[in-house]
């Protein structure tokens, strides 16, 4: 059986990590700075490696015009467009069910009009999901999730970093969700009730963890550099599938995109954007000398409905 991997790139632009960092959103260029400067390093690097990858997309960030025909222009180039939610509010999962509805349903709309064709796959904001949006994906006809993350590491160091925000005075939008999600399969699975068993449900595709239960995420392959991130690559490796999910930031260069308020918060930004697609370039390659095929998520999520009918 080939194996497989995949590309995913969660589009959020500055502000979100403006909320999450309890910092001002920056004005000027910098404020775009993932659509602008961010993806068309991504682009070139899928390119360059001649991979189709699934990017997801906040659904009001595409009432910017020159937003809506690049992520029209990823989608005519063979990329995936996935729904990141309409408002990205990172308390999605805990609001009413109507409102959940509406958000996801409002995001499909604007990926929609702007690609021409709607979404089969979403991810949450944060990653946080709960039994209640994944009922709400299977009504309105969604093909897959891939907001599961496994890792207890990811986990306890984001409650270190909300706790020490707070013992400081500052405040951050983001959330923790249920800490039982770090018993959730690390393969991708149909889905029980709780959703971290398995069931007979929407087919989720995990956010990749390693064997020790460290994040396979752009963030932490970008920090750790080509040396690291190939270290990190061997814990995954024997899987039938693995993830690379990305965020558009991950390549961000905090002095060429203007983004030097972040880097007291964020490690990642003391690399720039060269070594950070290297780092990313080493994983793809391992990946493909160890026998990976890189595809889709949806097309991930057919082949995995297919085993398990």
């Amino acid at each position: 059986m080939t194996k497989l991997a995949a590309i995913s790139v969660d589009l959020d632009e500055v502000g979100c990590y403006a909320a999450i960092h309890g910092v001002d959103v920056p004005t000027g260029d910098a404020k775009h700075a993932v659509y602008d400067r961010c993806l068309p390093r991504i682009q070139n690097w899928l390119a360059e490696e001649q991979i189709a990858a699934t990017f997801f997309a906040i659904g009001a960030d595409l009432a910017r015009d020159k937003n809506r025909a690049t992520l029209r222009g990823l989608s005519q180039d063979g990329h995936e467009v996935g729904n990141h939610s309409f408002s990205h509010h990172y308390d999605l999962s805990r609001r009413p069910r109507q409102a959940i509805r509406s958000d996801i349903e409002r995001g499909s709309d604007a990926i929609a009009e702007a690609c021409g064709r709607r979404p089969t796959g979403f991810r949450a904001p944060g990653y946080t999901i709960n039994d209640k949006m994944l009922r709400e994906l299977e009504e309105l006809g969604f093909a897959y999730d891939s907001s599961v993350f496994s890792s207890p590491t990811y986990y306890a160091a984001k409650l270190a970093v909300l706790a020490w925000m707070g013992a400081r005075g500052r405040t951050s939008q983001s959330i923790v969700g249920p800490i039982n999600v770090c018993v959730a399969p690390r393969k991708p699975y149909r889905v029980g009730e709780p959703y971290w068993r398995r069931g007979s449900g929407i087919v989720e595709l995990p956010i990749g963890v390693t064997r020790l239960g460290l994040p396979f995420i752009g963030t932490a392959l970008v920090t750790a550099g080509s040396r690291g991130a190939r270290a990190l690559t061997l814990g995954m490796r024997g899987r039938d599938f693995i993830q690379i999910e990305l965020h558009g930031f991950d390549v961000a260069d905090a002095a060429d995109d203007g983004l030097g308020a972040f880097v007291p918060h964020r490690p990642d930004l003391r690399r720039n954007a060269v070594a950070k697609i290297d780092a990313l370039r080493a994983v793809v390659r391992d990946l493909r000398n160890a026998g990976y095929r890189f595809t889709t998520l949806e097309d991930a999520a057919r082949i995995t409905l297919a085993a398990n009918p």
